[in-house]
């Protein structure tokens, strides 16, 4: 009786043992794996536009990117879409591209469908750059993007993007090279984005 509990204790152990190795060699390939995300660009990813169609982000290789999750009913929309537009109409011509995602998972601040998320934006706001499908930044449904995005770019507390107008910074390579917050003005980066586009 007592070798057969100490028979139990002993497989328990080894059970236990085993468990601890899976857990530990799970979690030490993770960082390989990040590594492998990590050396992509976002000419990587193909997204959809307003419309539905597919857009293969390499159509912007060799440009300075900001990527932008907006929303048409926030606080912060209107000083955004006119700051943003105010950087695109002087930087376009010099290889800059603003690239803005519609999202609805903050405060249920971009409600409405393709059609009058473009509506407010391009005709309220005078947008005139890309607006495309919109998508979640966050959860188990988050666009590819949007991971790769964070996963170069962490927040101050934790990756995931806290509220609308999070701005990713993205360089020629195709590689993010800052993150902003939602309060950060986007006239407030503007020597960011000249440095970028003076870069060889």
């Amino acid at each position: 009786m007592r070798l057969l509990k100490f028979t139990n204790w002993v497989s328990l152990f080894f059970l236990g043992f085993a468990f601890v190795c899976y857990f530990y060699t799970s979690q030490f390939s993770s960082p390989r794996i990040m590594a492998e995300e990590s050396s992509k660009s976002v000419y990587d990813f193909t997204v959809k536009d307003i419309h539905g169609n597919d857009v293969n982000l390499s159509e912007y290789s060799g440009k300075v990117l900001l990527i932008v999750n907006v929303a048409s009913k926030c606080g912060l929309t209107q000083s955004n879409y006119k700051e943003l537009s105010v950087l695109y109409e002087k930087y376009k011509s010099k290889g800059f591209e603003i690239l803005a995602f519609p999202c609805n998972q903050f405060g249920g601040q971009e409600p409405g469908n393709n059609e009058e998320i473009q509506e407010v934006a391009c005709t309220r706001f005078k947008a005139e750059f890309p607006i495309f499908d919109k998508i979640e930044v966050n959860g188990k449904n988050e666009a590819p993007l949007y991971k790769f995005l964070k996963g170069q770019k962490g927040g101050v507390f934790g990756s995931g993007i806290k509220w609308n107008f999070t701005k990713f910074l993205i360089n020629k390579e195709g590689k993010v090279v800052e993150r902003y917050a939602p309060v950060t003005s986007p006239l407030k980066i503007e020597k960011d984005i000249q440095n970028l586009l003076e870069s060889s």
